[in-house]
This record gives C-alpha cells, sequence and structure tokens, in this order.
C-alpha cells in the first residue's frame, strides 16, 4: 500500500513537472512569436511603394489622410512616411496603413503644423532593434557616426522638399518642455537647452530664422529618457 501511494506521488510530480514544462515551452513560444511579429512590422518594405519621388505625393496620399511627409536619413534605415494623428498616442501602435502594430509609425506631433509651417516640429519613433523605425538615433551619440550622417531629406504632403542638416543630439527626459512642448518652444529656447545639455552641439549652424525638426526616441521601456537629434530643414 505505501509502495503504490510513493508511485502515484511519483506519478504525480511528474505530470506537475511535464505541465510546467509545458507552460513554460508555451510562454517562450508566445514571445518568440511576438519579437518576430514586432520585427517583421518595423522591416515592412511595402511601405515602400508610398514614398515620394520627385515631389510628387499624391502616392503617399494614397497610403492615408494622415499622412503627413516622407521623412529620410541618408545611410540609415529611417526611410518611412510621417503620420499625424488626432493625438500623440494614435499611432504609437498602429502602421501607416491603420491597423494595430506593436512598432507602430513615425509620427509628427499632434500639435505641430502638418504642413511644416512651424518654427519647431517634433516627430517620434519606437526605438527598434537593428536600426529600424528610430532604433539608429542612439548612435547620434557618437560623433563619427554624427559627423558621417549628417542628412537626410523631408518632403511634405504639399510638396514640398526640405534638406536636413542636423546639428545637435541630446538625451532628456519626456516631461522636458523645451523640448518636448512644440510648436510652444521656440529656437532661442531649444539652443539654449542644447548649449548646455547636448551631447553633440553645433550651434553656429542654427539662424533666427532657422526651421527645426527634432527626431525622438524611447531609450528604453523603463525609463522617461528620450534621445533627440535636431536639425534645420532648408528648402531644396
Amino acid at each position: 500500500m505505501l509502495r503504490k501511494s510513493i508511485i502515484i506521488a511519483h506519478k504525480s510530480i511528474d505530470y506537475t513537472a511535464a505541465f510546467i514544462c509545458l507552460i513554460l515551452f508555451l510562454i517562450c513560444l508566445y514571445a518568440m512569436i511576438d519579437a518576430y511579429m514586432v520585427y517583421e512590422g518595423a522591416n515592412d518594405s511595402s511601405i515602400l511603394k508610398y514614398k515620394v519621388s520627385e515631389g510628387n505625393t499624391e502616392i503617399l496620399r494614397e497610403l492615408s489622410d494622415d499622412a503627413a511627409a516622407w521623412l529620410t536619413v541618408d545611410n540609415t534605415k529611417i526611410d518611412y512616411p510621417v503620420m499625424q494623428g488626432k493625438n500623440n498616442r494614435e499611432y504609437l501602435n498602429k502602421n501607416p496603413y491603420g491597423e494595430f502594430s506593436l512598432s507602430g509609425s513615425i509620427y509628427l506631433d499632434s500639435r505641430n503644423d502638418k504642413n511644416f509651417g512651424d518654427e519647431y516640429s517634433m516627430i517620434y519613433g519606437h526605438h527598434m532593434e537593428y536600426g529600424a523605425m528610430f532604433g539608429s538615433l542612439d548612435e547620434y551619440a557618437d560623433e563619427g557616426f554624427f559627423r558621417s550622417h549628417r542628412t537626410g531629406t523631408l518632403t511634405v504632403i504639399n510638396g514640398t522638399e526640405y534638406k536636413i542638416t542636423f546639428f545637435a543630439s541630446c538625451k532628456a527626459p519626456a516631461n522636458e518642455a523645451v523640448i518636448f512642448d512644440p510648436p510652444e518652444s521656440t529656437n532661442e529656447a531649444l539652443l539654449a537647452y542644447l548649449n548646455q545639455y547636448a551631447l553633440i552641439c553645433y550651434p553656429q549652424e542654427v539662424t533666427a530664422g532657422s526651421k527645426i525638426i527634432a527626431l525622438s526616441t524611447c531609450q528604453s521601456a523603463e525609463t522617461m529618457e528620450r534621445m533627440i537629434v535636431f536639425g534645420t530643414l532648408t528648402p531644396k
């Protein structure tokens, strides 16, 4: 009787261990699938068919009424449409096609002018691995990388095409009003902040009439720290 009870107890332990292993396997499998889906969303090359060519923005209008521009940063993976939602949460987890996506979209601050008429415009994007979305912005903390990746293009939905020249990078908390309160912030206030806190800064390249664009991404899910790269917009 005792031996039979011991055998039953051992079997019960074996079943419990097997069940726990199965649950752990399913959790790991889900995590792998989830990570793959996020990666695929961030690297969806099908969106490139809407890339503006020779200033023709009609194809971008076909994508969505929320499309504000096309952003390209030379020699990086940043080559995406810029969306603008009714608020700054709308495109956090929505792709440019309007579908749910953990990688979200690159998007313009909802308070900014869609045609980039403001003195200062802010664009946000998720920090993804392998340089996808705004994952490559971290590299701008290195002066060597900064110097060799200083240009880009912004083609606005109204047809205006701008050359981007990056002049500064910094890290700041997401509640820093000087940076994250467009279009209330001014060039003067931004430059004063950057002169004090920037990782890299060439303030002499910004004039009184310059339009400034900022690209921002999070550092991690656990902190409010953001990496921001600043550039001037010059009409082509």
